[in-house]
């Protein structure tokens, strides 16, 4: 039996309840994605020749490497250049000079990482700002990005840089003129603007990079995904690379239990933005 579309939610929803907990991600944070989560596990039942859902769940019971393509499977990326809009102003008007005058003042760089940046469009945002509108400001410093992602054809696609132009609607238009060029139906980011940033392949449930750093954004990753117990492990772990002052941002609609975290404290409610204090 080929499985479509057609079918009704319930038994992919009762497959996720079952397998999402054995993969310590929540169930709770797959309900607005979870269509497009189902839509590619039933192409992969199809590709198998399983013919249910319970049959599926057999399968990853009997062949552990399984778990990895039904990993890759659940990971569903919503990224714009500039999402949250507010947010990117404390970083510009707020965040960003102070921490530039603290790395100026001792003499190193402005170090910044993006985790889980799937195809590039926050790092690459971050760059953007640096260069047009904090470096005018404060000529002399240094900035570093980092961005990692656990899958390899998201960052290849990254590190190319070319984007449709829905990705890029939320750019003020000068930003856009002076930062890409048009190449056929794409936007491509200039060099002098994809040199800034330097991608890992990592996945934060296993390895986290070397800090300290500034700014870690943290958007649409840990805190949506993870189950509780892995998330307050991974931000005690954030914490440990982040400077004394630094910054982590989540998405808008992200919750962290940051009282079980002592590192850190909240710095502004509105957007998700904490402190390492």
């Amino acid at each position: 039996m080929i499985m479509t579309a057609k079918h009704s939610d319930k038994p992919c929803d009762d497959f996720l309840k079952w397998a999402l907990p054995r993969m310590d991600m929540r169930w709770e944070g797959f309900r607005k994605v979870r269509g497009q989560v189902c839509k590619r596990l039933r192409r992969r039942i199809n590709e198998l020749g399983i013919n249910s859902f319970n049959d599926y769940k057999l399968y990853l019971l009997e062949e552990n490497d399984e778990w990895q393509v039904a990993d890759q499977m659940m990971r569903i990326t919503i990224s714009r250049f500039f999402r949250d809009k507010y947010s990117w102003t404390v970083i510009e008007n707020q965040i960003l000079p102070e921490i530039t005058t603290r790395a100026l003042e001792n003499k190193r760089p402005v170090r910044c990482w993006s985790a889980g940046c799937a195809s590039g469009e926050e790092p690459y945002s971050l760059a953007i700002l640096w260069k047009e509108k904090i470096l005018p400001a404060f000529p002399g410093a240094r900035f570093e990005v980092l961005a990692t992602d656990s899958d390899p054809f998201m960052l290849k696609r990254a590190v190319q840089g070319c984007y449709i132009h829905g990705s890029l609607k939320e750019m003020l238009p000068e930003l856009k003129e002076r930062a890409f060029s048009l190449e056929g139906s794409f936007w491509c980011l200039k060099e002098e603007y994809r040199r800034m940033v330097s991608f890992e392949l990592q996945d934060i449930r296993k390895e986290l990079p070397d800090g300290p750093f500034d700014i870690v954004f943290c958007k649409n990753l840990v805190a949506m995904y993870f189950s509780k117990e892995m998330a307050i492990r991974i931000f005690r772990e954030i914490s440990e690379v982040m400077r004394t002052g630094s910054y982590l941002l989540l998405g808008n609609h992200e919750t962290i239990a940051h009282e079980e975290i002592e590192e850190i404290d909240i710095y502004n409610r509105g957007v998700n933005i904490y402190v390492r204090n």
